[in-house]
C-alpha cells in the first residue's frame, strides 16, 4: 500500500466502520460450543469487527507512523461516543409501533456499565497497541535492519492489546456490572470467560498476519526504523 492521503483515508474509514459496527452487533453473543472449565466459551458478536480495528491501526502505524495511528484511535473514541449518543436518542424518540420499539431496545439498548467497559477497554487496549507496536518494531529493525519480521510486532502488539481489552471489558461489564467479582460461585465463570475469549482472539490475531503483510508490502524490506515523530504540517491527515 502506497503512503498516500487516499489510502490513509481508506484505512481510517475501514477502522471507523468496523468500530461503530462492533457497537451495533455487540449485544449478540456467539456460542462456540467449545468447553472450558466446565462451561462453554461465549464470544461477543463484535469479536470479528474489533479484530479489524487492530489490523487497521497496525497498518497505519507501519506505513504512516505512531502519531497517525494514535490519532485514529483518538478519533475512534469520539466515534464510539457519537454512535452511542445517536443510538440512545433514537431509542428515546416516540415509536410508531410498540413491537418495533421493544425489538430496538432489545437489540441496541445501551447498558451504562457495558458502555463504560467498552469505552475503557477500547481506549486502553488500542493506545497500548500503538505504543508497543512501535517499541517492538524499532527495537527489531534496529537490530536486523530489516522489516521482514513484521509478524513479530504485528502479533505481539495485537495479542497483548486483546488481553487488555478482554480483561478490562469483562471485569467492568460482568465482574462489576453483574456482580460476578463479589460472588465466589461466579468468579470461576468470569475467569473462564476471559481465558476463553482471549484464546480465540489470539487465533484471530494470528489470522490477520497475511493481510498485514499484504497491505504493508514494499519493494525493499531493508529500511531504517520508523521514527515516532509528529506529522508535519504538510503531511497526511487522519
Amino acid at each position: 500500500m502506497k503512503k498516500t492521503d487516499k489510502n490513509l483515508m481508506a484505512c481510517g474509514m475501514f477502522f471507523a466502520v468496523a468500530l461503530v459496527t462492533s457497537n451495533v452487533v455487540a449485544s449478540k453473543t456467539i456460542a462456540t460450543g467449545i468447553p472450558l472449565f466446565g462451561s462453554t466459551i461465549i464470544l461477543p458478536g463484535a469479536v470479528l469487527c474489533y479484530a479489524i480495528t487492530f489490523l487497521m491501526t497496525d497498518v497505519v502505524g507501519e506505513i504512516w507512523g505512531k502519531a497517525q495511528a494514535q490519532s485514529i484511535v483518538n478519533w475512534g473514541f469520539l466515534c464510539q461516543l457519537l454512535s452511542t449518543v445517536l443510538i440512545v436518542i433514537t431509542q428515546l424518540l416516540p415509536a410508531a409501533d410498540a413491537g418495533m420499539q421493544e425489538a430496538y431496545t432489545a437489540l441496541l439498548g445501551q447498558n451504562v456499565v457495558f458502555v463504560i467497559g467498552s469505552l475503557t477497554g477500547y481506549f486502553l487496549s488500542q493506545s497500548w497497541d500503538v505504543w508497543v507496536f512501535h517499541k517492538i518494531r524499532n527495537a527489531v529493525v534496529s537490530l536486523t535492519g530489516s522489516t521482514r519480521q513484521r509478524w513479530i510486532w504485528n502479533n505481539l502488539s495485537t495479542m497483548t492489546s486483546q488481553a487488555i481489552d478482554t480483561c478490562v471489558y469483562i471485569t467492568i461489564a460482568f465482574g462489576l456490572g453483574f456482580g460476578w467479582l463479589f460472588d465466589p460461585a461466579t468468579v470461576p465463570q468470569l475467569g473462564a470467560m476471559m481465558v476463553g475469549q482471549y484464546l480465540l482472539k489470539v487465533v484471530l490475531a494470528a489470522c490477520d498476519t497475511p493481510f498485514f503483510y499484504l497491505l504493508t508490502r514494499r519493494r525493499g524490506d531493508n529500511v531504517a526504523p520508523l521514527q515516532d515523530r509528529a506529522p508535519q504540517a504538510s503531511g497526511h491527515a487522519a
